[in-house]
């Protein structure tokens, strides 16, 4: 999909407000509204724009510790690895599962909880029982340094 000047400032304000209205977005960009409408449109038809989502605060909901988890399997076979997804998924304490390479461990995990006690919980009765898993370590998240959801879009032509 060819993308113009105009199509990039849309997605950049869109990242930095995806609750904007269409009117005050047209007016940031330079446009009227009806094809202001139209360019967003026809981003979200063709998958560029995958939806909307508010961010919420972990620490005002009372989730205060945060951890990197590094899982690695017994196995390496496309059951094991459809198995242990399959079981993450029932789980919303994990809010990102990678499937990695380059590192002994098969996935990465981002896990979100009120506590350490909770976190031990977790850990002891739900990811180690997971068929298949056989090594876990955990890296706690001190302090963010960054943390966005904002593609770079400089590279976009």
């Amino acid at each position: 999909m060819e993308l113009d000047k105009l199509d990039r400032r849309i997605l950049h304000e869109l990242q930095r407000d995806g609750a904007i209205t269409n009117t005050e977005l047209a007016e940031r960009v330079g446009l009227s509204a009806t094809p202001c409408a139209r360019r967003v449109k026809r981003m979200q038809d063709e998958g560029l724009i995958m939806g909307q989502t508010i961010v919420l605060s972990a620490a005002a909901l009372g989730l205060k510790l945060s951890a990197l988890v590094q899982v690695s399997m017994d196995r390496h076979t496309p059951d094991r690895f459809e198995r242990f997804e399959s079981e993450i998924l029932k789980h919303p304490e994990v809010i990102e599962c990678l499937l990695i390479t380059g590192q002994s461990a098969d996935y990465q995990l981002k896990v979100v909880v009120p506590d350490m006690d909770y976190y031990q919980e977790f850990l002891l009765n739900t990811l180690t029982r997971i068929e298949g898993v056989a090594d876990v370590h955990s890296s706690f998240i001190m302090r963010k340094v960054l943390d966005t959801t904002a593609l770079p879009l400089m590279h976009l032509t």
